[in-house]
């Protein structure tokens, strides 16, 4: 039986006294790809950031690689992946510069970096396509790319667990497809994936199971249910910015 990586027992969060998740029960295990997708205001990020201790819990429990999220230290066996570069706009970092700094939770501010360090930011430009734009300012991306730095960033950590929202919400077709390989050669070497999606476009085969967030609840919890509506047609392009700390945005539909 496989390892439970990422444990949710009755989860409920709330905001000014209004229940945003309510009893929300998941376990994540070891070498799966799981998809938390949902409706906007459905409460699938909420639930994202308070597995990661973002946002507390009002009610229940979490678990992380069997400790309690409350006792768990070891984020360097986590990697994060947030909707957007906040990086991007005034600060003058190169693609390669962001990246390595993913290797800083596991090397330490104090060390330099050594070949180690300098072997996974390379293979983790690889991993993602950009390993010929590292020398180029992330400034000058497209908004794909950055979220392609971002994946690299947290892929140099070497992390068991990538945890990402959002990843390719209104990001172009080549990036998508990047993002779909990245993560099965990160599955494939043995890694962990927990995502929110509202719609799944080339990730859809690497997906082993989808949880349905509504109305801050699991509805469903199994395979990937078919696109419905508008969202199955071919040319639809769902594209909708979030206030990453904005807990008002979640009730918005």
């Amino acid at each position: 039986m496989s390892t439970p990586v990422i444990t949710v027992e009755h989860g409920a969060v709330g905001y000014d006294g209004r229940p945003v998740l309510r009893d929300v029960s998941l376990t994540v295990t070891a070498g799966e790809v799981v998809a938390v997708l949902g409706a906007n205001g459905s409460g699938k990020s909420t639930l994202i950031r308070a597995i990661l201790g973002l946002v507390p819990l009002s009610a229940g429990s979490i678990t992380l690689f069997d400790r309690p999220l409350r006792q768990f230290r070891q984020w360097q066996r986590i990697g994060y992946v947030p909707q957007r570069l906040g990086a991007g706009g005034g600060v003058p970092a190169t693609v390669r510069e962001v990246v390595a700094s993913g290797r800083l939770a596991r090397r330490g501010i104090l060390r330099p970096p050594g070949a180690a360090d300098r072997a996974a930011v390379d293979a983790a430009l690889r991993a993602v396509g950009l390993a010929d734009r590292a020398a180029d300012p992330v400034s000058t991306l497209s908004g794909g790319q950055q979220q392609r730095t971002l994946i690299a960033r947290a892929l140099s950590g070497r992390p068991e667990l990538l945890i990402l929202d959002e990843p390719t919400a209104g990001v172009d077709a080549a990036s998508q497809e990047a993002f779909a390989g990245a993560l099965r050669d990160f599955v494939a070497d043995g890694g962990t994936v927990l995502l929110v999606a509202h719609e799944l476009g080339p990730l859809r085969p690497v997906i082993s199971r989808a949880v349905v967030v509504h109305q801050g609840g699991v509805c469903h919890d199994g395979p990937v249910p078919d696109p419905a509506g508008h969202h199955a047609e071919p040319d639809h392009d769902h594209v909708h910015p979030h206030g990453p700390d904005e807990p008002a945005g979640l009730w918005s539909n």
